[in-house]
C-alpha cells in the first residue's frame, strides 16, 4: 500500500462543518494525515481553531475569495512534491470508516487512475449521483436548461448516468466534493482550471484527465456523507449565476469556431434566462422564510 495521502480542503465560512470534517477524518485514520486548509477569506475563526487543535493541520490564506479550483490549486502547491496522492475535499464532508483505505486500495488496482471518487450520500442517506458522463453540447444544454424544471428529461438522465448501478468502474468525471487524485496526473494537467470560480471545475478536471490518458474511477465501496450548499446558500445571487457561467464556459471551450457561434449564443441566452429565474426563486424563498 502507498503512504498515507495528504488532504486539502477549501474553506469559506465553513464553521462547524470543518469541525465534523476533521473529527471524522481523525476517527477513520490511524494517524491524522497532513491537512492543508486553503481559506478564501473566512472570518468565523473556524480555520484558525482547527490549526490550533491539530498539529498536522496548516492554514493557508489565499488572500480573498478566489474560488474553489484556484484555492484548491493553492493548497496542493503547499504540499511536498513527494506526496503521491492527495484527497481534495469540501469541508462539509464526513468521512465514513474505511473510505480512505478503499480509495487507496483502488488506486493500486487502477494504475492509470488520475482521480478516484467515493460513493457520496446525502444527509438523508440517499445516494448523490457523483459519477457522471462528460456532457456534450446537446446533453449539456438540455440538462443545464431543463434539469430543474423537467427532472426526468432524457438529457439529464444521460448526463447523470441514472441508468447505472453503483459499481467500481471508469467514468467521465467525478464530483470534486471528495476526490482522491494522483499527484502526477493532477500536476500534469495543471490542476483545476482557475477560470471556473465555482461549479463545473470538477467536470472540466475529469474531462482533461481523460483526454490526457488518465482514468476517473468510481469507487462505491468507499463512502462519505456530503452536506451540500452551505457556502452557496449564503449568497445565491452570486453563486447561482456563477454556476450558469461555468456551464457556458465548459461548453464554449469545447465548441469553438464561427460555425458553432449560433449554438453558443443560444446556450448563453438560455442559461442567462435560467439563471435569472433561479435567482428570483431563491429570493422569494428567502423572503418567505424570513417572514415566518
Amino acid at each position: 500500500m502507498p503512504v498515507q495521502p495528504a488532504v486539502v480542503t477549501v474553506t469559506y465560512f465553513s464553521g462547524d462543518h470543518l469541525v465534523t470534517f476533521l473529527r471524522s477524518l481523525d476517527a477513520v485514520t490511524d494517524v491524522m494525515p497532513q491537512v492543508i486548509i486553503a481559506d478564501n477569506g473566512s472570518d468565523d475563526g473556524a480555520p484558525e481553531r482547527a490549526e490550533q487543535e491539530y498539529d498536522t493541520v496548516r492554514l493557508v490564506r489565499t488572500g480573498g475569495n478566489i474560488g474553489y479550483g484556484g484555492a484548491m490549486n493553492r493548497g496542493v502547491a503547499e504540499l511536498d512534491p513527494d506526496v503521491e496522492f492527495v484527497l481534495i475535499s469540501n469541508p462539509d464532508v464526513e468521512w465514513k470508516p474505511g473510505a480512505i483505505d478503499e480509495l487507496m486500495a483502488a488506486a493500486q488496482r487502477w494504475p492509470r487512475a488520475g482521480s478516484l471518487g467515493p460513493l457520496i450520500r446525502e444527509p438523508d442517506g440517499s445516494i448523490y449521483p457523483s459519477a457522471r458522463r462528460v456532457p456534450d453540447l446537446v446533453s449539456g444544454t438540455g440538462h443545464a436548461i431543463l434539469g430543474t424544471v423537467w427532472k426526468s428529461n432524457p438529457w439529464t438522465a444521460a448526463y447523470r448516468a441514472d441508468d447505472e448501478t453503483p459499481s467500481e468502474r471508469p467514468v467521465g468525471w467525478l464530483s470534486g466534493s471528495c476526490l482522491l487524485v494522483r499527484r502526477e496526473a493532477f500536476d500534469a494537467i495543471g490542476g483545476f482550471d482557475a477560470r471556473y470560480f465555482m461549479y463545473m471545475e470538477d467536470v472540466d478536471l475529469g474531462d482533461r484527465l481523460g483526454k490526457a490518458g488518465w482514468q476517473n474511477v468510481y469507487v462505491p465501496s468507499a463512502e462519505v456523507v456530503h452536506t451540500k450548499g452551505h457556502s452557496a446558500g449564503r449568497h445565491p445571487e452570486k453563486m447561482l449565476p456563477a454556476h450558469h457561467h461555468s456551464a457556458y464556459r465548459f461548453q464554449a471551450d469545447r465548441n469553438p469556431g464561427p460555425w458553432r457561434a449560433p449554438l453558443r449564443l443560444a446556450l448563453r441566452i438560455g442559461l442567462e434566462v435560467r439563471s435569472r429565474l433561479a435567482v428570483r426563486a431563491a429570493r422569494r424563498a428567502s423572503a418567505s422564510e424570513n417572514s415566518r
